[in-house]
């Protein structure tokens, strides 16, 4: 508990003097996803849009581990056609010939053959009942202090199965970097 409480502090001192030292040139708009410019004299400069960071997939996110939510998959039972396959056997006729010599002793010799082929179509039968996904699985893990903002708190990010396994594995308010593979929970 102890060295919980140490790593805390020791966090929170270098996010605020992080935060002292920067020239404060960059703010962000709490409202939007837009970065603004501020001029020496406070005026905005310009704006441009800023990646959403749950939405990129290949952005890493890091923060405090807050708390780890597993959310079930729903599912609910519907129904479709039931498709067979149905084959159906054919034959024909077939005309070989065969020829031997060469001027007025060639010979041909004619014979026949019955060939069989099956062709298949699927066809529909009725129907069937089956388990249709309404909300797939989800785990999810909540981060306060998000890039080091200390404003931005129970953040909520799904990430994969073994990221929410090593989430659990870690100490609540121990330093974690995730890969998200959505935003919300």
């Amino acid at each position: 508990m102890f060295k919980q409480l140490v790593t805390a502090a020791v966090t929170a001192v270098l996010i605020a003097g992080l935060g002292a030292c920067s020239s404060g040139s960059d703010l962000q708009d709490e409202g939007t996803d837009y970065s603004v410019d501020v001029d020496q004299d406070g005026g905005s400069v310009a704006e441009e849009p800023q990646p959403d960071t749950a939405t990129t997939a290949d952005t890493s996110v890091f923060g405090l581990r807050d708390k780890v939510r597993h959310v079930a998959a729903r599912t609910t039972r519907a129904t479709r056609p039931h498709m067979t396959r149905k084959c159906s056997t054919s034959t024909r006729r077939v005309k070989h010939t065969t020829s031997t010599g060469s001027g007025t002793k060639r010979r041909t010799r004619t014979w026949y053959s019955t060939e069989q082929s099956k062709s298949c179509k699927q066809v529909r039968s009725g129907t069937e009942t089956y388990r249709r996904v309404v909300r797939p699985e989800q785990w999810c893990v909540s981060l306060d202090n998000l890039g080091g903002d200390a404003n931005r708190d129970d953040v909520w990010y799904q990430v994969s199965k073994t990221t929410y396994d090593a989430a659990i594995g870690t100490d609540e308010h121990a330093r974690m970097t995730l890969t998200p593979t959505g935003s919300g929970c």
